[in-house]
């Protein structure tokens, strides 16, 4: 479904003179990725190491300096007019880390999940479909009117997940949807993720850095260190039979609790 070959992302360093060369910090070099029909993939990394360029960049919210990204075999380009990617906005959702910066505050329950919907020119009973997501996430559907800040961190990550499936979107993007959640409210997320992947043949990239979530949940996994993809392939292999120095590390990096 999703191709990417050869992205790599550059960022211009401000000069201190004039007669300075142009310096660039490399944010994503030569990364290729193949994420299939229905599959989760799961991106893990440390902090920098790409993850979230990656994803902007097959989501075409930026444009890499070189490589291309196609979308079943459709270009995909991020400096195309918003009408040209309707088509993309309308198969991609997307829920971000942080649940609260995610919600615009000034606007209530009902707007938010249902923005996409009237963004997208979407037909049909629309408010219907709102209570309907809002009750799929275990919301009820009469918290319409209730804002962000009146909702806890587990209830906004609900909402924002509403959000991102209301259009009922063939690939979900979650860029670390479950860090700021506690352990009992993640695990609520996850099975809703699950559900998801089984009822609607939802396709999943997954950037996270906990691994066991990644191991739970995704079929393949893509490690990331300074910007380039240094090892993937099938979960399980990946996980138990690292091949790469940095993805033994980062295993040998998990706490182990003593009983």
């Amino acid at each position: 479904m999703i191709q990417a070959t050869g992205l790599t992302r550059r960022h211009p360093l401000p000069k201190e003179s004039l007669f300075e060369r142009q310096r660039f910090a490399t944010a994503l070099e030569d990364a290729d990725l193949t994420v299939g029909d229905g599959e989760a993939v799961g991106l893990i990394g440390e902090s920098g190491s790409g993850k979230t360029t990656l994803v902007r960049l097959l989501l075409a919210l930026d444009s890499p300096t070189s490589g291309s990204v196609s979308f079943d075999g459709r270009p995909v380009d991020a400096r195309a007019s918003a009408r040209s990617l309707h088509w993309l906005r309308r198969a991609t959702g997307i829920v971000f880390q942080d649940p609260y910066a995610s919600l615009d505050p000034r606007m209530n329950i009902g707007r938010i999940v249902g923005e996409p919907l009237w963004a997208l020119g979407i037909d049909g009973d629309r408010r219907a479909r709102v209570r309907e997501v809002l009750e799929w996430v275990g919301l009820e559907a009469e918290m319409t009117d209730r804002y962000p800040h009146e909702f806890s961190g587990g209830q906004r990550q609900r909402i924002a997940l509403a959000r991102a499936i209301v259009h009922r979107p063939r690939v979900l993007v979650g860029d670390e949807p479950l860090s700021a959640l506690d352990v009992t409210v993640r695990a609520q997320i996850l099975d809703l993720l699950r559900a998801l992947r089984r009822d609607e043949g939802m396709t999943l990239v997954l950037v996270s850095h906990d691994i066991g979530v990644v191991r739970n949940l995704c079929d393949a996994v893509a490690v990331m260190k300074d910007g380039r993809i240094v090892e993937s392939g099938a979960t399980d292999r990946v996980l138990e039979h690292p091949e790469h120095d940095y993805t033994r590390h980062l295993l040998a990096s998990i706490p182990v609790i003593d009983p």
